[in-house]
């Protein structure tokens, strides 16, 4: 599959987090002090961010690699983990159809949300099956209550989903991963988008989290940059369910749009919001709550509304989505099922790489194995990688959510931002 060759053509919103940004973003420079997102590394893992690729040794491979899921069945992102699932266990059939030597078993347990242990007690289940690494989890405060639980077992974590900046320099010994960007990079291209818009005045809606409180932080400097005013910040805490002061405190303003930065409670807030008069046409969504709502909103409540999501448009990536929907046919949303699919990809292939699947050795070679490390020939699929591999070759993965390669703190150094619109049946379509 000439996965990016489709998709670079696609991109109209992306930056190059090599201290240039590119294509509508403004200059970004992210940085840490330690591979992996942690602080001076003390232990092999960390050997990978020094730059210089490790060796491959040539040869068949006969390895067994198990990975966990820690994905939302339950909670506020639950409609973020059949897509995500989706894209772990496609990823997983193609290895296992290659039969080059690797079988990758899957463990999925749900992560489900900061109100609840439900990711403590799954992660506790998922090691105790000695898995190698553990995918998830999709919230950011959900990994922020498990990260040292996984890392401290010198497992590999690979989150699809985790957009908070704090994890870019996180202590982690060097096994944290994450295949989407900081929202250092949504934060920015969503307060530009409200600028461009025309609006003047903004208010937000918030979810009092790592992921919500950081991501509203962005979009206020940058609207501000660009010479709006945010004239009310509202925060929730998660488990919530009555926004009432929340709606009251941010109409109240009078702004010219409303930023909803949240889970499902959008599912409460967007009716509600609506409800007192304010224009379901003036409110902005993201990552965390771009979804397909015809079935839960009447029709046209939010046409004309705009949101951001990282990843590229999985509609122009050829027979993915087809591929997805025989895994599981009741698919409705796409978000970070690409995502999912090349963590999946990068971990195998850095198992493949290493010829070992113990953590460590994965978390040596997945920047390498991504092009991090600056050489190697880019791939697209398992197949490829791993006959390259064999041959005691270098490899650069480049995936359904694109070029990936990660810096030295785990970050992926290209990212893609969509902007979407909704449409006046309440599902979304890319305009940017």
């Amino acid at each position: 599959m000439s996965v990016f060759a489709k998709a670079t053509a696609s991109r109209s919103v992306r930056a190059v987090f090599t201290g240039v940004a590119m294509v509508g973003v403004s200059a970004l420079l992210l940085t840490g002090c330690a591979s992996g997102g942690g602080t001076t590394p003390t232990d092999e893992a960390s050997s990978a961010a020094s730059g210089d690729a490790k060796p491959v040794t040539a040869g068949d491979r006969d390895l067994t690699l198990k990975i966990g899921t820690l994905l939302p069945q339950s909670g506020g992102l639950a409609f973020l983990g059949p897509p995500e699932e989706a894209g772990v266990q496609l990823a997983v059939n193609d290895i296992n159809d290659a039969n080059l030597g690797m079988t990758v078993e899957v463990i999925k347990r749900d992560s489900g949300d900061t109100t609840t242990d439900t990711a403590t007690t799954s992660v506790t289940d998922l090691l105790s099956q000695d898995v190698s690494a553990i995918v998830g989890a999709a919230s950011s405060g959900v990994s922020k209550t498990v990260i040292d639980q996984i890392t401290g077992a010198g497992v590999v974590q690979f989150s699809p989903a985790n957009t908070s900046a704090e994890f870019t320099d996180y202590a982690d010994k060097g096994l944290y991963f994450r295949t989407a960007p900081s929202d250092i990079l949504q934060g920015e291209v969503l307060g530009t988008q409200i600028a461009e818009d025309g609006k003047s005045t903004l208010g937000l809606i918030v979810l009092n989290d790592a992921y919500g409180t950081g991501l509203a932080d962005t979009v206020t400097k940058t609207f501000e940059d660009a010479g709006g005013e945010v004239v009310a910040t509202s925060l929730f805490n998660e488990g919530e369910t009555n926004f009432t002061s929340q709606i009251s405190e941010v109409t109240a303003a009078n702004p010219d749009a409303i930023a909803l930065i949240t889970f499902d409670q959008a599912k409460i807030i967007t009716p509600a919001l609506v409800g007192t008069g304010y224009p379901g046409d003036q409110l902005y969504f993201v990552d965390g709550n771009l979804s397909d709502y015809s079935a839960d909103f009447a029709a046209g409540l939010i046409e004309g509304s705009k949101g951001t999501l990282p990843g590229l448009d999985v509609s122009t990536l050829g027979d993915f989505t087809t591929r997805l929907l025989e895994v599981d046919p009741a698919l409705k949303d796409y978000s970070y099922a690409a995502e999912s699919y090349d963590a999946v990809m990068l971990i195998a292939l850095a198992a493949y790489a290493a010829n070992d699947t113990a953590g460590s050795a994965i978390a040596e070679y997945l920047r390498q194995v991504s092009g991090g490390t600056g050489d190697g020939t880019t791939v697209t699929d398992f197949t490829a990688g791993a006959t390259d591999l064999a041959e005691g070759n270098q490899i650069d993965y480049d995936g359904f959510s694109g070029p990936i390669t990660f810096d030295e703190n785990g970050d992926p150094t290209e990212a893609t931002i969509g902007v979407y619109e909704y449409n006046a049946d309440n599902t979304y379509s890319r305009i940017n």
